[in-house]
């Protein structure tokens, strides 16, 4: 019975605590995309030609967990099959934020734009027993940044 309390508190917690925390962070993201947009991000391996830009290496990288009650809802799915799409919000945060603490990086070299931008991905805690498991994102790019006169 005690178990059963337990799951039903951690449950119940990880959906409203998961819940404000994600939405929180995606209000984030949104707010930090627009302040961001004006620097490109592609993923073309051959730069622009026409300048002698200076160059160097940007990462961004970020770990986002998975709350319990998602974990819980995954684990329903796995069940049934089809798409986990309790997984895919964590995904699309996690990929979104590592862009734009990339972008961060850029920004503060003074670029002008990031170019051969490529994503690695790690899983975390994976098969440890009944840890919460967590992703990890890497992005990373060159960005140009504009010589000085």
């Amino acid at each position: 019975m005690i178990e059963l309390i337990v799951f039903l508190i951690l449950l119940t917690l990880g959906y409203f605590f998961g819940q404000s925390a994600e939405k929180r962070h995606y209000r984030s993201i949104i707010e930090r995309e627009a302040r961001y947009n004006a620097l490109p991000a592609i993923a073309s391996r051959y730069p622009p030609d026409d300048v002698n830009y200076r160059q160097a290496l940007v990462t961004g990288n970020t770990v986002i967990s998975v709350d319990y009650f998602k974990r819980f809802i995954a684990a329903l799915r796995n069940l049934f099959g089809g798409r986990v799409t309790s997984y895919e919000t964590l995904l699309d945060r996690a990929r979104r934020e590592s862009l734009l603490r990339m972008k961060a990086h850029a920004d503060a070299l003074g670029a002008s734009m990031v170019f051969n931008v490529k994503y690695e991905t790690a899983s975390i805690s994976k098969g440890a027993g009944n840890a919460i498991g967590s992703v990890e994102v890497l992005a990373y790019g060159t960005a140009l940044i504009e010589p000085r006169d």
